[in-house]
Formats: structure tokens, C-alpha cells, sequence
């Protein structure tokens, strides 16, 4: 049995949210890019919060298996300048 639900390989989206600040899109795209080869410029969207306060970067990537997604969400959240992973 399977210890996901996922079929692999797939699109999946991941959502990294943080500060506003300057390099805080590259910084998200770089840590996601660390697992994943070709990310494509169209795989990454940003939006602002309404107080500006927070950026939010979903990269969607083309998921290989559970322990790829697994990594990535391990250093991402390791990542000082990230609050939120979803």
C-alpha cells in the first residue's frame, strides 16, 4: 500500500508565504529549485497580502515522488525567513 494518495510524477503546487521584502521571492524559488531541475518562469506566481506585510510565492512544480516534496518542505520550513509552508 501506498503512504501517499499522490500519483507521481504530478503538478504540485506549493505555497511559501514570508515578509515583503526584496529577495523574498528568489529566496523561495531558489530553496524549491535545490530539488527540482527546470523549473519553468511560468511556475511561479506572487501575490502581496493586503497589508503588504506578506509576500506569498507558490511555485508548482512537477512533483517526482514523496520524498522529493518531502525535502523540499523540510528546508523550506528550516528556513528562517519562512513563516508559512502550505
Amino acid at each position: 500500500m501506498s503512504d501517499t494518495l499522490l500519483q507521481f510524477p504530478c503538478a504540485f503546487p506549493i505555497k511559501i508565504m514570508g515578509l515583503d521584502e526584496p529577495a523574498f521571492r528568489d529566496l523561495a524559488v531558489a530553496l524549491v529549485s535545490q530539488h527540482v531541475r527546470g523549473l519553468a518562469d511560468d511556475a511561479v506566481r506572487v501575490s502581496r497580502s493586503s497589508n503588504g506585510k506578506y509576500l506569498s510565492v507558490t511555485v508548482t512544480i512537477e512533483a517526482q515522488s514523496q520524498h522529493q516534496l518531502d525535502a523540499i518542505y523540510r528546508d523550506l520550513t528550516a528556513h528562517e525567513q519562512v513563516k508559512v509552508v502550505l
